[in-house]
């Protein structure tokens, strides 16, 4: 069950308008052990984790788990598998994956994954074909700079009805999880509705505030466990021209939400022209910056050296330029399959 991307994660149900939840988490910041505090900056070496499909634990991640220099992983997690009917959640597989890397004395990170970037569609069922939620999900266009990919789905979180259906899955794993996990993040913001065959109401606005709202909803109901939003690209906006990702930092920032992105691509000119600048900028004031080298990612080449990228590459620039406290790694990162360093 790989998820693969393009490069460019039981309580009550809780359905509030947008504007109610992202209007009370800024009126209130939310204090507790997420707050950030203002360490002195300068060069620090981030936690090297893995990454991998829930589904690829076994293949890929056990032969791994135990090198010196992998504090733990990253599982991407479909919300299909977290609940395949409607308010039946099934967690076996992270409290399988959570008691294997904890007897190994290793750490689990858990991204809750409401968009795919290929068929098929792993949102649930219900949610699809029960009218109340008006389709569920939206078709996607998938574009990179190594060129078109299939097109994919997204979960039509601006709609009020899905979005609850969401924020109450949230609810019912930090009941479960809270304390237990490293952390728990949400995918990148980055999507392209295909509006010429969208029937859910789709625009960049409503998107925007409904990410917020689950940012906002995700950092109330995870008290112990940090909680993370990737954030790389917003849809409609181009170099913060409609100041979504100014306000994304300073709301995470007020509000002790960690922040990070899918994609470590040293000085690409697309993404210095949107969230690697606002990282460097708030580098120290969040309480946790979590950034990934995913598959694509070894497929790029550096702008400076007209090379792939290299280890110490991304490894320098992540830490350094964009703060991050861990690099998630791709399990076909070459050098996992070299003798870990004494």
């Amino acid at each position: 069950m790989a998820i693969k991307r393009v490069a460019v994660g039981v309580g009550v149900l809780v359905t509030m308008t947008v504007t109610g939840v992202v209007g009370a988490a800024i009126a209130t910041p939310a204090p507790g052990p997420h707050t950030a505090a203002t360490p002195a900056l300068g060069k620090k070496t981030a936690t090297n984790y893995l990454y991998a499909s829930i589904g690829d634990f076994d293949a890929d991640v056990k032969p791994l788990i135990d090198r010196p220099d992998i504090a733990g992983v990253q599982l991407v997690v479909p919300w299909k598998a977290l609940e395949q009917k409607k308010n039946q959640y099934d967690f076996s597989s992270i409290d399988q994956a959570l008691k294997y890397v904890q007897a190994r004395h290793k750490k689990l990170f858990i991204q809750v994954q409401d968009r795919f970037f290929a068929p098929p569609t792993r949102l649930p069922g219900y949610l699809l074909n029960d009218p109340e939620y008006a389709g569920g999900a939206a078709p996607t266009k998938n574009e990179s700079g190594l060129g078109p990919g299939q097109p994919g789905t997204v979960a039509a979180q601006w709609n009020p009805q899905v979005r609850g259906r969401f924020q109450h899955l949230l609810k019912a794993l930090s009941q479960r999880f809270d304390g237990r996990l490293a952390g728990v993040n949400l995918p990148e913001t980055a999507t392209e509705v295909d509006t010429k065959k969208d029937h859910t109401g789709y625009s960049d606005e409503s998107y925007f505030r409904a990410e917020l709202d689950n940012m906002a909803y995700g950092r109330k109901v995870f008290t112990k466990t940090p909680f993370i939003q990737y954030v790389n690209f917003w849809p409609g906006e181009w170099n913060n021209s409609r100041n979504y990702m100014k306000r994304t930092f300073e709301f995470a920032t007020s509000h002790g939400i960690g922040l990070g992105g899918p994609d470590i691509l040293p000085d690409r000119p697309a993404q210095m022209q949107n969230s690697y600048p606002f990282f460097k900028e708030y580098r120290g004031k969040l309480p946790i910056v979590a950034m990934a080298v995913q598959e694509p990612d070894f497929e790029y080449k550096s702008p400076k050296t007209k090379k792939p990228y290299t280890r110490q590459e991304f490894t320098d620039f992540g830490t350094n330029t964009l703060g991050a406290d861990c690099i998630f790694w791709a399990t076909s990162a070459p050098w996992l399959h070299q003798p870990a360093a004494r």
